[in-house]
């Protein structure tokens, strides 16, 4: 008869694992950083969908691209760096969100969550994370890429990341995976704190312009369905902020290259508008669940000035929802919610 181990069977109670994901972040503003960052991020196949032969742009990712771009990055990256918190922005909230979230968790269930925090690019690994989880006994595994509106190069680059590091695992666990939570309604409550908040303090604008990150419009026609579920958000957003149509729009941010993106565009927007009437206007990223670079160097600078210059007169930036308590609140609920049946 064959005697099992504790090598064959955890001892005790298993753990639930929690893996909180998000695009990831270089490890220092320079160059040397960037470099690898950017390879691994534009050879995701989610992320640059190329016509075939792929070979084609491997050649100019690694010819072209990552001999210009990583020197630009790293400088945009140093702008922003160490401004909350230290190092990266991203990283910093991401690792702010976890510990608050394992806070929250702990307080409901003391004793039976394990979270953990992996990054599709750069580090902290997918796979560290992971590994984390099973080094601590846990035998369910529920994944939450803190991206609200699902998108195949955002959120389903965070299964295929997992999806890869499973296959070299003896024992794969149960896995729920959360792939949106774009129409959940504590999540439109949070956005709607934080702009009614933002506003107490700076007073209403002409426009309420949500800007979300955009992707190719042919990852659209191909059936991404990442457009409509941000016209979802947008719809709730507004309605929870009794918005009349010529209150609020939305646009799409952070296109590359020449190809056309989805539409409208938030910088041609913010150009604009001072020449429609729009004197005074606050942006919102509701797709971004932590300040990063697109929504700290790119809106709060970069498209503030093209308003300015432009003849606007007035320009707010809302933050994201970070560590907010609401916020916490929201994916802390959504986490027990997925966790029902493995509770006991």
């Amino acid at each position: 008869m064959y005697q099992c181990t504790s090598i064959h069977e955890s001892v005790g109670d298993a753990k639930i694992g929690i893996l909180l994901s998000n695009l990831g972040t270089p490890d220092a503003p320079t160059k040397a950083a960037v470099k690898p960052y950017l390879r691994q991020f534009l050879s995701d196949t989610r992320v640059i969908e190329p016509p075939p032969p792929r070979w084609i742009w491997q050649i100019i990712l690694n010819a072209v691209i990552l001999n210009l771009r990583p020197k630009k990055s790293a400088k945009a990256y140093k702008t922003v760096w160490d401004t909350h918190g230290e190092g990266s922005p991203l990283l910093s909230i991401a690792k702010k969100q976890k510990n608050a979230i394992a806070s929250e968790l702990e307080k409901n269930a003391p004793g039976k969550f394990i979270v953990s925090l992996g990054m599709s690019y750069g580090n902290p690994s997918m796979g560290s994370a992971l590994n984390e989880l099973e080094s601590q006994g846990c035998k369910n595994i529920i994944v939450l890429p803190l991206y609200p509106q699902y998108a195949g190069a955002s959120t389903g680059s965070v299964f295929d990341a997992v999806a890869r590091e499973f296959m070299t695992w003896r024992n794969v666990p149960d896995l729920r995976f959360i792939s949106s939570y774009n129409k959940e309604d504590l999540y439109i409550e949070a956005l709607a704190n934080s702009v009614k908040e933002y506003q107490a303090v700076h007073g209403k604008p002409d426009l309420l312009l949500m800007s979300y990150h955009g992707i190719p419009k042919r990852y659209f026609d191909k059936g991404d369905n990442y457009p409509c579920q941000c016209c979802k958000t947008t719809f709730l957003l507004a309605s929870k902020l009794d918005l009349k149509p010529n209150e609020y729009t939305m646009t799409f941010q952070s296109r590359l290259g020449v190809a056309e993106w989805m539409k409208e565009y938030t910088d041609k927007t913010l150009k604009s508008l001072p020449g429609k009437g729009v004197k005074s206007v606050q942006v919102i990223c509701p797709g971004f669940s932590a300040d990063c670079l697109e929504t700290i160097e790119e809106i709060s600078e970069e498209n503030k000035n093209y308003f300015m210059e432009s003849g606007g007169e007035k320009f707010g930036y809302i933050p994201a929802l970070n560590d907010r308590q609401d916020h916490i609140d929201f994916l802390t609920k959504l986490l027990l919610k997925n966790a029902q049946g493995w509770m006991k």
